[in-house]
């Protein structure tokens, strides 16, 4: 039997580029290894491929349990498909580390979506921690965009930091909600609300129209009442029905002028360039992070430490200090 070819980063380049689709998922693999022999050639590729990125569009697209986010965002994949653009799918999933996420569920719903030749679904990486994932589906993304995929989903999976994430990786970040307004808004934090750049009260169908509406009335009034916020204008507020596919393209129409307006006002631009800073810095936290649980020298020592702690004879900046102090760094 002969063995597989050992790929380097000028066969990985020349398929992402050439759109290759079996290249394109084995350099998604590529990108989500942390196998050392791996990250050099990951570190080469992306490198060689960053000139032919940043030209796709990025939605972020979060939603309540039960808003029918799936279904939403495979009709909205399907439209964007109709109008001949090529589309990925992607997620963050806080859970991926020990679930191998549930995004693998949302890619077996989305069965239309995923037999288009111009559409691609990936699962949510592997990567330890939320942070890691987040850098991880951060370069899928870049990847993605070399490849040739005019825009982007990036679904939250789960709840919480995963959105703040998410809202830092994209253009335009979408909160798919429910009808019944009163009690969604009841859950729903102000700090979500301020992340988000177009509403869609999906549902909005059959005994559900009426209450659909008024749910976008109310959260209106909601971000009426919310001041400093950090968006320059209010959330465009919809109603659709992922269903019956109604409203869908107002909703595509809604997030494409937004994303209009602030390239018009460079806030386009400086939010990707923030967002890369922000980047930089959390994967330098991850890698010290990798580098901390590996370092002989904090293995040697952290286990009497994690002891001290625990028992109360150790504060725990007393306890970090030693364990930087065994990577010899300055504290």
């Amino acid at each position: 039997m002969s063995r597989r070819k050992v790929l380097t980063a000028d066969d990985y380049f020349d398929g992402v580029r050439g759109q290759n689709v079996s290249m394109l998922a084995r350099a998604f693999t590529l990108v989500e290894s942390s196998s050392p022999r791996h990250i050099p050639i990951a570190e080469e590729l992306l490198t060689r491929l960053m000139p032919h990125t940043g030209g796709g569009l990025r939605v972020g697209i979060t939603g309540a349990p039960g808003a029918g986010k799936s279904t939403f965002i495979e009709a909205l994949g399907l439209l964007l498909v109709s109008k001949g653009l090529r589309v990925a799918v992607l997620a963050v999933d806080p859970s991926s580390g020990i679930t191998g996420g549930s995004i693998l569920g949302d890619k077996t719903r989305m069965g239309k979506l995923a037999a288009e030749d111009n559409a691609f679904i990936r699962p949510s990486p592997s990567a330890g921690t939320l942070g890691g994932v987040a850098n991880k589906t951060r370069e899928i993304m870049l990847v993605a965009e070399a490849a040739g995929y005019d825009v982007v989903l990036v679904e939250t999976v789960g709840v919480g930091q995963s959105e703040t994430m998410v809202a830092d990786m994209t253009d335009c970040f979408l909160g798919i909600m429910l009808p019944g307004a009163g009690d969604e808004l009841q859950g729903i934090k102000r700090g979500l609300l301020e992340l988000i750049d177009v509403i869609a009260v999906n549902k909005a169908d059959g005994a559900n129209r009426k209450p659909a509406r008024l749910a976008a009335q109310q959260y209106h009034n909601a971000l009426d009442s919310i001041s400093g916020s950090g968006n320059d204008s209010p959330p465009a507020i919809l109603t659709c029905s992922a269903l019956e596919k109604e409203g869908i393209e107002d909703v595509w129409n809604a997030i494409q002028t937004r994303c209009h307006r602030d390239k018009q006002t460079q806030r386009f631009e400086q939010r990707r360039q923030q967002q890369n800073l922000r980047w930089l810095w959390s994967i330098v936290e991850d890698r010290l992070r990798q580098t901390l649980h590996t370092h002989p020298g904090v293995q040697e020592i952290c286990d009497d430490v994690e002891d001290r702690v625990l028992a109360g004879e150790m504060p725990p900046a007393a306890g970090a200090r030693q364990l930087f102090a065994a990577l010899k760094l300055d504290t």
